[in-house]
């Protein structure tokens, strides 16, 4: 989704000459990156008076800034991390930022003068109906996720029983502790006033993650712990902690913004940016500090209007909505494969692809008769009991499965898989999930279909001149893989193309019925020619572009197909004769046996945003990251994917000429 913040132009005539004398502005490729765009010129050297130098927060470095800002007449600039910062801390995984802070007063945290951020929480009228609304869209992302600075949280993991009291521990000499005026006396006191606030109630410490991995020590440890005071070092979600909280304490921890946002009035015993605004009980007002806000306001300025977020797939600036996309899907890849996967079969030349997609945090092993790690296994294949399935996604490629082209998107069930109706899904608890959608997210939904539709994208993308079509009523009949495990679960008696071919003919005697065969029958690769098509079709369109093809007919019948899917995305009517995942929400007609927990009322939008934004994981292949379903699109339309070499397509004949021995490639 693109936002409507202002970015600003790299690298023009215009830019700013900037000095740093802090190593890592130069060391840091994102860093510097970043600054570019921004349109800063970095450069080594001696500042003069209209320059300017960059400064690192409150970093050790700093003073050298500071020095050589005095004795020049440059003015300094100041540089933090934005508040979604990467999945672990920097100091645990060395992961560059998503976003910076970029200040010409002082750092957010500085109390001691008026930030750019403080000035704009105090000046800015933030009385925009549409900045507000992308507020609180973000927000509810932000929690519905699990996203925090550092989201490499477990949102499976539950809070203590609720009705506890929230203390927030923050790493020892932290800038924004120090700049509070704040110390050990300081914890010790909120410590003593959280219990004695909320007499009765047990109180949770939340260790900050830098502690609880070993990097640096908090002002809380193991002897603060007793029977009423207990330690939280596990990985659980903030979002989770808020819920069952009945008050939240910190003294300058963007935890404490975090919860003004779950609905808490947190009591500060610093002087954060945040507090000041009416949204905090402050121990220590800032005096300057009296306007009062609302926590849409408080976001918009911190989030949306501060901060320059930036895109690491299409390596460009971009809105703070383009990067929550990209932030939830490289936090959902960490999250699912952090303990690495042990995978079955897999056949050979699926592993590397395979192993780029889900091997990033720790690499793939391949059947493993015994392991410790979860199991993963291709959707039509054997494998262990409660193992993962996997298989292509909906957005798959420029080319065929089957010619061995690697995919840009896999699906991951955990519960079964979503051609499979003789069991639940997770996609099909996802559809339901999305039977009611927020505002923001229908209008995403709606976008990606436009998107779809303006590139003329499908599954495979293979292009193909049309042409010219009969005039009359059209119906389209897509020919299937007859082996494909898609049929083999979800059809009843009818399972060839033949059969749906003729069933379409007998339905509708007066229409032009037309057949596009399936492309890996086309290619030779795959079952399901029908030799004597034309007898039943109209015409038959070989190596026809299906999505040119889906925009001029009136009518799709399938017994399986992602065409009908596709087809629903572009307003044609579907009628189905298996079971494929779409049916039975009432958006088709359904002419096959549909499971009775197929009950939710979801609308196109709510069955998009579950099968092409929730379901799929999505891989760029220019940047080696996980991405959200915009970026897969903008490769898939522009042909920025790398192809297979010729050992992989003659091996995709191999594998369609000996299909019995396809066991060998395993």
């Amino acid at each position: 989704m693109t936002g409507t913040t202002p970015i600003k132009a790299a690298g023009t005539s215009s830019s700013r000459r900037l000095f740093a004398f802090n190593g890592g502005f130069y060391t840091q490729h994102r860093l510097r990156r970043i600054l570019h765009l921004a349109g800063y010129d970095l450069r080594l050297g001696w500042p003069k008076p209209d320059d300017q130098i960059a400064i690192w927060g409150q970093s050790p470095t700093s003073g050298r800034g500071h020095i050589v800002a005095a004795k020049t007449g440059a003015s300094p600039l100041f540089f933090e991390d934005a508040f979604l910062r990467s999945v672990r801390p920097a100091r645990v995984s060395k992961e560059p930022p998503i976003g910076l802070f970029i200040d010409n007063q002082c750092p957010h945290f500085d109390p001691s003068k008026p930030s750019d951020l403080e000035t704009l929480l105090a000046t800015h009228p933030l009385d925009d109906s549409a900045l507000l609304n992308r507020a609180r869209a973000a927000v509810a992302r932000l929690r519905e996720a699990h996203l925090t600075k550092y989201s490499g949280v477990d949102p499976t993991l539950p809070a203590p029983a609720p009705g506890y009291v929230l203390v927030i521990d923050q790493t020892r000499g932290d800038a924004s502790v120090t700049a509070s005026g704040a110390n050990d006396a300081r914890f010790r006191e909120m410590l003593v006033m959280a219990q004695e606030e909320h007499p009765g109630c047990p109180v949770i410490i939340k260790t900050h993650p830098e502690t609880a991995q070993g990097q640096r020590l908090g002002y809380y440890g193991p002897e603060d712990a007793n029977h009423r005071v207990t330690l939280c070092t596990d990985p659980i979600s903030p979002w989770t902690l808020f819920e069952g909280a009945v008050g939240v304490y910190t003294v300058s921890s963007q935890m404490g913004f975090e919860a003004i946002f779950a609905g808490h009035k947190p009591r500060i015993f610093g002087k954060p940016f945040y507090a000041g605004w009416g949204l905090t009980a402050d121990e220590d007002p800032v005096p300057r500090r009296q306007r009062i806000l609302t926590r849409a306001q408080l976001f918009a300025a911190a989030m949306i209007l501060y901060p320059v977020w930036y895109d690491p797939c299409r390596d460009q600036l971009c809105s703070l909505e383009d990067a929550i996309d990209q932030f939830e899907a490289q936090t959902r890849t960490w999250r699912e494969d952090q303990f690495g996967w042990n995978a079955h079969g897999m056949r050979l030349w699926k592993r590397k692809p395979l192993q780029k997609v889900f091997g990033s945090v720790k690499p793939m092993v391949f059947d493993k008769p015994t392991s410790d790690r979860p199991a993963m296994v291709w959707a039509s294949k054997n494998g262990p009991e409660g193992a993962t399935r996997v298989e292509d996604g909906f957005l798959r490629s420029r080319g065929l499965g089957a010619e061995l082209v690697p995919p840009l998107s896999l699906v991951c069930d955990d519960l079964g898989i979503y051609y499979d109706p003789s069991r639940e899904s997770r996609l099909e608890h996802l559809i339901a999930q999305r039977a009611d959608l927020r505002l923001d997210q229908h209008h995403r939904a709606e976008d990606l279909v436009a998107r779809l539709r303006k590139l003329g994208l499908s599954k495979y993308n293979l292009g193909g001149a049309l042409p010219d079509l009969p005039e009359g009523r059209k119906i389209l009949v897509p020919g299937q893989v007859e082996d494909d495990a898609s049929i083999l679960a979800g059809t009843d008696a009818l399972r060839t193309n033949r059969a749906l071919l003729e069933a379409a003919r007998r339905a509708n005697p007066t229409a032009r019925v037309l057949y596009k065969p399936h492309p890996d029958v086309e290619a030779g690769l795959r079952q399901g020619h029908i030799p004597d098509a034309e007898d039943f079709a109209d015409m038959v369109l070989d190596h026809a572009d299906m999505a040119q093809l889906l925009e001029q007919v009136d009518e799709v019948w399938t017994m399986t197909s992602l065409t009908g899917f596709e087809a629903l995305l572009r307003g044609v009517k579907v009628v189905t004769l298996g079971t494929p995942f779409y049916a039975g929400w009432g958006l088709t007609d359904d002419r096959g046996t549909i499971p009775q927990r197929r009950n939710a009322q979801p609308d196109l939008a709510g069955l998009v945003h579950a099968t092409l934004i929730d379901y799929p994981r999505y891989f760029d292949p220019v940047s080696g990251l996980p991405c959200p379903v915009e970026t897969a699109i903008e490769r898939l339309a522009t042909g920025d994917i790398p192809h297979p070499g010729a050992f992989n397509r003659l091996l995709s004949k191999l594998q369609g000429r000996f299909a019995s021995y396809q066991s060998l490639w395993r």
